[in-house]
């Protein structure tokens, strides 16, 4: 039911992702700073403009929440049943770093939950999608395929970590993992990373907000897995509070491996 839907979010999202290579080409773009000190630049204005007009003007009546417009009390939110949750640019150190890693994320959330997700990173020709229903897949060099997530763990299981850095807490996961293999990668590709079977698990026990997960989330549960918290319940949407809780991202068979190490309930 969303498959032309999600045409049109990836033409909005690969719309918004030429605007950020043209700013992710110059020389010397500006670098501001939000209150929390975060990097914010040009292009993550300008990609967060881009979607925010495109989506209205495709659904009219559906509300947008991205990370770069004002934050909506939850009082407004709360009744929402559908809406648009974005982030015009993850990945701004990235950006910034210029190593490629950063994406274009554009979500549909219906009761709570991701049932449309486009995940576009443009230096690296790649574009994930999925919606209910309709599988997942990942466009790269002008090929379409479907994506699977690894149901079975890896001899050596593959971890994806944040290239930022890791913190205290998934570094002691790793050290419980039998001889782990590690790859750094940055934005919300880890997931997608995941949802394409290329690692088993991202464990993330640092803090994020929504809109940093909630496209990917919809690719990797059309892909065979899921995102969970450390209790083993499934990550919702348009809560109170927009902060994240600790969650791993892995296949459903494999989920129960996972959330024994940290103690915690299948």
């Amino acid at each position: 039911m969303f498959k032309d839907l999600t045409a049109q979010v990836i033409a909005i999202a690969q719309t918004a992702g030429h605007a950020t290579m043209e700013i992710y080409q110059m020389k010397h773009a500006e670098i501001k700073h939000k209150s929390d000190q975060s990097p914010l630049t040009l292009a993550d204005t300008t990609s967060s403009k881009i979607i925010e007009d495109s989506l209205k003007q495709l659904t009219p009546l559906l509300p947008v929440l991205s990370e770069e417009s004002v934050i909506i009390p939850f009082k407004e939110r709360q009744n929402w049943q559908h809406y648009w949750l974005v982030d015009p640019l993850d990945g701004t150190k990235e950006f910034i770093n210029k190593n490629g890693e950063f994406t274009v994320n554009i979500a549909l959330i219906e009761d709570g939950h991701p049932v449309l997700g486009v995940v576009l990173a443009p230096a690296i020709d790649q574009c994930y999608f999925a919606s209910k229903g309709e599988g997942a897949f990942l466009k790269t060099k002008g090929q379409t395929k479907p994506i699977h997530s690894k149901q079975l763990l890896s001899s050596t299981p593959i971890i994806a970590v944040s290239r930022s850095h890791i913190d205290k807490d998934t570094q002691s996961l790793i050290d419980k993992v039998h001889q782990p293999q590690v790859i750094s990668m940055g934005s919300s590709l880890k997931i997608c990373l995941v949802a394409e079977g290329r690692v088993d698990c991202y464990p993330r026990l640092a803090p994020t907000m929504e809109w940093d997960t909630a496209a990917a989330h919809a690719i990797l549960n059309e892909a065979g897995g899921n995102i969970v918290d450390i209790s083993g319940d499934e990550l919702t949407y348009n809560k109170e509070s927009l902060e994240n809780p600790h969650f791993i991202s892995t296949n459903h068979d494999q989920r129960r491996y996972w959330l024994d190490l940290f103690g915690a309930k299948a």
